[in-house]
C-alpha cells in the first residue's frame, strides 16, 4: 500500500476528477457547516430575540389560562392546536429557514451543485466487519480521536474562560427580577456562542484545507494511470498509429492518380504543393487534387516530375490554397485570376489546351 502511494506522483485527469465527484468524493468539511450554523444561529437570534421571546410568553400565558388576572379559557383542542402551530412557525420558521440556507451555503461553497446517490447504493466493502475493524484501530482513526480530545480541550478552555470573565455578573444577577435576568444571561450565552463559533470556525477552515489536500492526495494517479487513462479517452496508440499509416496510404494513392492528371503544381517551393487540374468540360472553376507538406509535398513534385506535369513556385497562392481549400474543392473565387494566369502560363508553354481554353484565354 506504501509503495502504491509513492509511486501516485501525477496530478489526476480531468476525467478522474469527474469520476470522483460522480461518486461523491468530494472535499468537504462537516464541522465548517457546523460552525457557520452556529454563528449563523447567534446573529439570528440577537436580532429575533426578542421576537421569539414575545411569542414565547403569549404562548405561555394562553397556555397558563391567564392574561392579567382574568382567566382565558379555551373553546377546544382544536382551537388552542392552531394557537400552538401559529405561535410555533412565528418563532421556529426564520431560525429555521435562516439555518438551513447558511447550511446550504456552506455546502454549495464547498463543493458546488452536486446531486448524487452513489454513496447510498449498498456495498459489501462497508458492511465487511474485517475493513470495519481496520479502519476503526488504524492510525488514522488514532489521529482523528486526538485530533477530537483537542478540539474538546479547546473548546471547554474558551468556555471556562468566557465564564470566569464574567463570574461576578453571573453572580449579581441571581437576585435580579426576572426581565434584567432574562436580558443579562442572554447577552452571556450570545457571547459564549459567538466566541465558541469562531473557535470552531478556525478549527473547520483548518479541517476543510486538510480535507482538500488529502482529497488531492487521494485523486493522483500513478504514470500507468494516466497512461491508461489517455488511452481510454484518445484510444490506443497502437489503434491510432495504424490508422495514421493506412490513412497516408490512401492519401498516396489518390495521388498516384491524381497529380499524373493535374495540369500544374504550385508549390512553396519546399515545404507545399498544391495540385491543381481545370477540364472546362466538367468542372466549373480550377479544383485541387492533391495537396501536401514536407514529405507529402516532396512526393507530389517527384510524382510531377516523373509525368511530366509543370510545377510552378507561388509562395503566397501556395499557402493560401494549402490553408483555404481541401482536396476535391474547387478554389474560391478571390483565387480565379492569379491560377488563371499560372493555367495560362503552363497551356502557352506546352502548347496543349482544354477545350474551350484558348479561345477563352486567347
Amino acid at each position: 500500500m506504501a509503495d502504491d502511494v509513492a509511486d501516485k506522483t501525477e496530478a489526476p485527469t480531468p476525467r478522474r476528477r469527474a469520476e470522483a465527484r460522480e461518486k461523491g468524493q468530494v472535499a468537504r468539511s462537516a464541522d465548517l457547516t457546523a460552525a457557520v450554523s452556529l454563528l449563523a444561529g447567534m446573529v439570528i437570534l440577537n436580532f429575533l430575540g426578542p421576537a421569539v421571546l414575545r411569542n414565547l410568553v403569549e404562548f405561555m400565558r394562553n397556555l397558563l389560562g391567564y392574561q392579567g388576572e382574568d382567566a382565558v379559557l379555551i373553546a377546544s383542542m382544536g382551537q388552542f392546536g392552531q394557537f400552538a402551530a401559529s405561535v410555533l412557525l412565528r418563532t421556529v420558521a426564520p431560525i429555521t429557514i435562516a439555518l438551513m440556507l447558511a447550511a446550504a451555503l456552506v455546502a454549495m461553497l464547498q463543493v458546488g451543485l452536486l446531486f448524487t446517490f452513489h454513496p447510498l447504493q449498498p456495498s459489501l466493502r462497508k458492511i465487511n466487519p474485517i475493513t470495519g475493524f481496520g479502519r476503526i484501530f488504524s492510525i488514522q482513526s488514532v489521529v482523528k480521536m486526538l485530533i477530537s480530545v483537542f478540539k474538546v480541550l479547546l473548546i471547554g478552555s474558551v468556555a471556562f474562560l468566557t465564564v470566569r470573565s464574567r463570574l461576578e455578573q453571573i453572580i449579581s444577577i441571581t437576585g435580579l427580577y426576572y426581565w434584567k435576568l432574562l436580558g443579562e444571561s442572554s447577552e452571556l450565552l450570545f457571547l459564549l456562542g459567538i466566541r465558541l463559533g469562531l473557535v470552531l470556525l478556525v478549527l473547520a477552515i483548518i479541517d476543510y484545507l486538510y480535507q482538500r489536500h488529502r482529497h488531492e492526495q487521494g485523486l493522483k494517479m500513478t504514470k500507468q494511470e494516466v497512461k491508461e487513462e489517455m488511452r481510454r479517452m484518445e484510444g490506443d496508440p497502437l489503434v491510432r498509429e495504424r490508422r495514421r499509416r493506412v490513412a497516408r496510404q490512401l492519401a498516396l494513392q489518390r495521388m498516384q492518380y491524381a497529380v499524373p492528371n493535374a495540369d500544374v503544381v504550385v508549390t512553396n517551393p519546399t515545404e507545399l504543393a498544391i495540385a491543381i487540374r481545370y477540364d472546362p468540360q466538367t468542372m466549373s472553376a480550377p479544383r485541387v487534387v492533391a495537396k501536401g507538406a514536407d514529405h507529402l509535398a516532396k512526393r507530389i513534385r517527384e510524382i510531377a516530375i516523373e509525368h511530366g506535369v509543370p510545377i510552378i513556385e507561388r509562395r503566397p497562392l501556395a499557402q493560401a490554397l494549402y490553408k483555404t481549400v481541401d482536396v476535391g474543392e474547387q478554389i474560391p473565387p478571390a483565387f480565379y485570376k492569379a491560377v488563371a494566369e499560372i493555367l495560362a502560363y503552363v497551356y502557352e508553354l506546352s502548347g496543349k489546351y482544354p477545350v474551350g481554353t484558348r479561345a477563352a484565354t486567347g
